[in-house]
């Protein structure tokens, strides 16, 4: 009975000391593949990364119509970097994207088609150059001169019209 229980304890630990030496020596996130944006509507760009691939591959984009890109390495250490663009003529669905490593490993990731942009609207900002200036400008002495001038037409239109009603003339 010791005897089957060493056996079965020692199996237990030569097969957990292999799965170790089977792990990677790095922390990094060895999953799938990651695809920015994860939702895009046809016509749109489609980045992709992996630590999964070590250095070089190619990704296959077929599944929605885009074909297969290149895997090249990324500023981060691990990580490769793949685009491509979602033809036009895509159909909303969901698609599985293949990153296919230089050892045979394949990682997937799956991409969102869809007619409308999940973006929020981006609304303009700034002062717009027309070349014609507005009513309160950025020199207050102009805008001063200007009000003044108008006040002195509009008072002198009144006294001329003031004038002509009594009857004296111009």
């Amino acid at each position: 009975m010791r005897r089957t229980a060493r056996l079965v304890t020692g199996t237990a630990l030569a097969v957990a000391a292999a799965g170790l030496a089977a792990a990677p020596a790095y922390g990094g996130d060895t999953g799938g593949l990651e695809v920015y944006p994860s939702t895009v509507v046809p016509g749109g760009d489609v980045t992709v990364n992996t630590a999964a691939c070590g250095a070089g591959g190619t990704g296959d984009a077929s599944a929605v119509g885009a074909g297969t890109f290149t895997l090249a390495p990324s500023a981060h250490e691990e990580d490769v970097i793949g685009r491509f663009r979602v033809p036009p003529s895509a159909q909303p669905g969901t698609y599985e994207i293949v990153a296919k490593c230089p050892g045979g490993r394949q990682v997937k990731g799956d991409l969102m088609v869809t007619l409308t942009s999940t973006r929020e609207p981006v609304s303009p900002r700034g002062h717009v150059k027309t070349g014609v200036g507005g009513a309160l400008g950025p020199d207050p002495v102009q805008t001063a001169a200007g009000v003044a001038a108008l006040a002195v037409a509009a008072a002198g239109g009144t006294w001329l019209l003031h004038r002509r009603a009594r009857g004296d003339g111009i």
